[in-house]
């Protein structure tokens, strides 16, 4: 520990004694100036033990502007060395530095000063010595709270207890991690925020409660926060393609059931239980999705990448799940990542994964920023079948009236949705569209030479709605 004024006394080798009545303080000696100008103030920046043996000062005005020089600098003391300029220390001197409590010590003529600054140093060393060692110390507590498996929440818990304070390591705007149950979200005016560089702007951020005082771990903590958050995105990734693999097999119906349930059990995906499939698709945004985190209500849930869509499974029986899913969206929203969230049904079984997971398809082709399922849609059932082709199916359906558009500037999809939408009232269908009635009857005629289904026949009607519907869902 660095030098007081106090403790340098007590260096009986030294012969120091205290001159005048102004006391010695507890602060440490910063540093020792040694000087005979007549204003040293410019080279001082507080805190010095100032040496002079007063060869500039021989006058008594000198002698005390000195002193009120040495004060307005912030000198923690005077050494005054007697025998040379002076045989005793100047009256005038101790009694200025009296009235500014200012302490003045008397430097024997046979103690160099040199021997005062070396030990001053010396302590500093020291002082910097078991500093460095404390530190080095406390990044190897820090660091083997990460190697043993701790993980992130062993790391703030012991940097809590090395700064004595609360810490919070938040991303975004949600809570990842706190050294206390009772931490709550940090705000500017208690606490101080320290960002953690993970390669996007303002993501992670490493929060200190006041007061704390750093000794330089927390710096070492943000690198190593940084290092185990891109670890644990690497690891997100390489999980969620290798689930995606299985889910890919699973809703593809390529698997027997048991091979299914075996398939989906190595990915902790329990298919005795009722599961929800939440998907999420971002066509600015896929890449990001392989590797974001999760809101906390999701941490226990499986993830997986199929194309190129993000697949949340969880256990729930359907009441949880428009909830989770609005947790999700605004989650991403907060990652900067523009997603649609599609909710699927509540099922068991590995059949119940895939009926899941086409509802949750055919949800979010609605577009909106979280779509609740249509259970048990005759879409979505469907698509859980390999055995219906259902892309010839819409391209022979739908395809002549694309290219009719694409050739003729017209409009026949478009109206034949506008058709099924509105129960197949032409009426409501003209008024809708700003249509003669009897345009809209022409489109429909060409509708059907053109497809060879009727849109006034029921049974054409129904081919055509499918058609529909598989064409929107093939195409998000």
């Amino acid at each position: 520990m660095a030098l007081t004024l106090a403790q340098l006394l007590t260096h009986a080798d030294l012969g120091l004694r205290l001159a005048g009545s102004a006391a010695v303080g507890a602060d440490e000696i910063r540093w020792v100036a040694v000087t005979e100008l007549e204003n040293p103030a410019p080279f001082l920046t507080g805190g010095e033990l100032v040496l002079t043996t007063g060869v500039r000062q021989r006058t008594a005005t000198e002698q005390r502007r000195f002193v009120r020089v040495l004060k307005r600098a912030g000198a923690l003391g005077i050494g005054f060395g007697i025998g040379l300029g002076h045989d005793q220390i100047p009256p005038a001197l101790i009694a200025e530095a009296n009235r500014w409590n200012v302490p003045v010590l008397e430097v024997p003529y046979r103690t160099p000063f040199m021997a005062i600054g070396k030990l001053v140093a010396d302590s500093h060393s020291a002082d910097h010595y078991a500093s460095l060692e404390r530190l080095i110390g406390a990044h190897q507590v820090l660091a083997r709270s990460l190697l043993t498996g701790g993980g992130l929440p062993d790391l703030l818990k012991h940097l809590g207890a090395m700064l004595r304070t609360d810490l919070v390591l938040t991303q975004f705007t949600a809570q990842v991690h706190s050294s206390s149950p009772e931490s709550g979200m940090p705000t500017m005016d208690r606490w101080v925020p320290f960002p953690v560089p993970t390669g996007r702007r303002d993501a992670c951020t490493l929060w200190a409660k006041k007061p704390f005082e750093d000794t330089g771990i927390i710096s070492y903590a943000q690198n190593l926060i940084s290092i185990e958050l891109n670890n644990l995105m690497k690891q997100r990734q390489s999980q969620r393609a290798l689930a995606g693999q299985v889910m890919n097999d699973v809703v593809r119906g390529t698997l027997e059931t048991d091979e299914a349930s075996r398939r989906l059990a190595g990915i902790d995906v329990n298919s005795t239980r009722r599961n929800v499939v939440l998907l999420a698709e971002s066509a600015a945004h896929h890449k990001a999705l392989r590797g974001v985190t999760l809101p906390a209500a999701l941490e226990g849930a499986v993830t997986a990448i199929l194309d190129r869509d993000l697949l949340v499974v969880v256990e729930d029986d359907g009441a949880r799940a428009p909830k989770l899913g609005r947790l999700l969206a605004d989650h991403l929203t907060e990652a900067g990542i523009h997603a649609t969230i599609g909710i699927g049904g509540s099922y068991t079984k590995p059949n119940g994964v895939r009926w899941s997971y086409f509802e949750a398809k055919e949800a979010a082709s609605r577009g909106l920023e979280v779509n609740e399922p249509e259970r048990l849609s005759i879409t979505s059932l469907l698509l859980a079948s390999e055995d219906v082709p259902l892309a010839d199916m819409a391209g022979e359906a739908i395809g002549p009236l694309t290219r009719f558009d694409r050739q003729h500037g017209a409009e026949l999809v478009h109206t034949l949705e506008t058709y099924l939408a509105l129960n197949g009232s032409v009426a409501q269908v003209a008024e809708k569209l700003s249509l003669h009635r009897n345009t809209v009857r022409y489109r429909l005629g060409q509708i059907a030479e053109l497809t060879g289904y009727d849109p006034a026949v029921t049974a054409d009607r129904v081919q055509l709605f499918l058609a529909l519907a598989v064409r929107k869902v093939a195409r998000a």
